[in-house]
């Protein structure tokens, strides 16, 4: 499946989602970012749903500007996968224990550990850096320097939302551990500061809509702008690196006798920024619920809690900058789904998955989604499909 090419004020809009199930409101602001004056391209993924300002699902290209709606508010969003010796024949019928240990295990919503945990509390996670990561906290916008505890603290935790930990079954009979989470409330933090920044700079006022305001290169606010964006995305990948450390702790425990090892992990961002070089220029590339796929990426897109996921392989296709769908993609909003779905609903579309099943996660049922399968389908010149994934426990936020 190639993209769909609709005009746009100043660059084309290249369209792996088909143009005729985009909502009104996520196609006027595929125009929107297109009359950005920095924009140097602008790719929308199979599964684009409406968002602030920028769509979910977008990837947009800019020189010498960054817009911090279209990375959105969770920087450095993202997921982490891993592969397990341990395969289905060494699961319990009963995986209620094991959801109760992960989610003892990793902190849940708004939750936080007690004692803060680092690299230097598991065996085989590297401590290189990390010392050096908090040291740059100090240089953080210094509006949001007071929730240093907390951000401390809800290191190695999973929040809430679309947030999840899961146990997965391959169709090879492999037991995989995936996660699904970003930069914590610090992240939101320093992008809703920035944000608000941005609104307020000369020349954003004459934009179509002031939620793409951007920052441009050698100002004092890009400098700030950026060295707070890389340092809450350099957050977000350790969060995940330690949350993967507890879940694996908690499997060797629950599964001593098998003696379960553990794959080289696969991680990736899916709300962040990148510096990369297209057609001879350093672009800033923003991807907003979209993965990178340069040729041999290892990336995952994830469907909803009841559907299964994939672990993909990118083919390096530049018309897309190098990126693929981030997951399924929501084709209702929460309030919609908690209107239109009962719990009733949510058991029934969670069949076969230890999981909640409780009104507080509703707005997470499967059928608030796009179906992850025709996701895949129309980004077949983006990735090629490694393993699919089924999820048997399902920890949410």
């Amino acid at each position: 499946m190639s993209y769909v090419e609709m005009p746009g004020a100043n660059v084309p809009i290249r369209m792996w989602a088909d143009p005729k199930t985009v909502e009104g409101a996520a196609m006027q602001q595929l125009r929107n970012v297109a009359t950005l004056p920095w924009i140097k391209g602008l790719a929308v993924m199979p599964d684009v749903h409406y968002g602030k300002g920028a769509t979910v699902g977008s990837v947009i290209a800019m020189q010498g500007a960054v817009c911090p709606a279209a990375v959105g508010v969770d920087i450095g969003c993202g997921m982490s996968a891993v592969r397990t010796s341990l395969t289905a024949a060494d699961l319990p019928d009963d995986l209620s224990r094991l959801r109760s240990k992960i989610e003892q295990a990793i902190p849940v919503g708004r939750g936080m550990h007690e004692d803060p945990v680092g690299p230097g509390d598991f065996h085989g996670v590297p401590t290189g850096g990390w010392d050096d990561f908090w040291g740059r906290f100090d240089g953080v916008a210094d509006a949001v320097k007071f929730r240093e505890e907390r951000a401390v603290k809800q290191m190695g935790t999973l929040g809430s939302g679309n947030h999840f930990v899961e146990v997965c079954t391959s169709s090879d009979g492999a037991v995989w551990l995936m996660l699904h989470s970003g930069s914590r409330n610090i992240g939101k933090e320093l992008a809703d500061h920035h944000i608000g920044v941005a609104r307020e700079l000369p020349h954003n006022q004459g934009l179509v809509d002031r939620d793409l305001a951007v920052f441009i290169a050698d100002t004092p606010q890009m400098a700030a702008y950026r060295n707070d964006l890389f340092w809450a995305q350099e957050y977000a990948k350790y969060n995940r690196a330690l949350m993967m450390a507890l879940l694996k702790d908690v499997v060797r425990k629950e599964f001593k006798k098998a003696a379960p090892t553990f794959e080289q992990e696969i991680s990736c961002h899916h709300n962040y920024v990148a510096e990369e070089r297209y057609d001879g220029m350093d672009l800033l590339v923003t991807r907003k619920g979209a993965i990178r796929a340069g040729s041999g990426d290892y990336g995952i897109i994830p469907g909803s809690m009841g559907t299964g996921s994939y672990i993909v392989k990118g083919l390096g296709n530049e018309a897309s900058f190098n990126s693929a769908s981030h997951g399924a993609g929501r084709k209702m909003s929460r309030n919609a789904a908690k209107k239109r779905f009962s719990t009733q609903d949510l058991e029934e579309q969670t069949r076969g998955v230890e999981c909640r099943k409780d009104s507080g996660v509703v707005d997470e049922i499967p059928g608030a989604y796009k179906p992850i399968e025709k996701v895949i389908e129309r980004q077949t010149d983006l990735v090629e499909v490694v393993a699919k994934l089924k999820q048997v426990v399902c920890v949410k936020g």
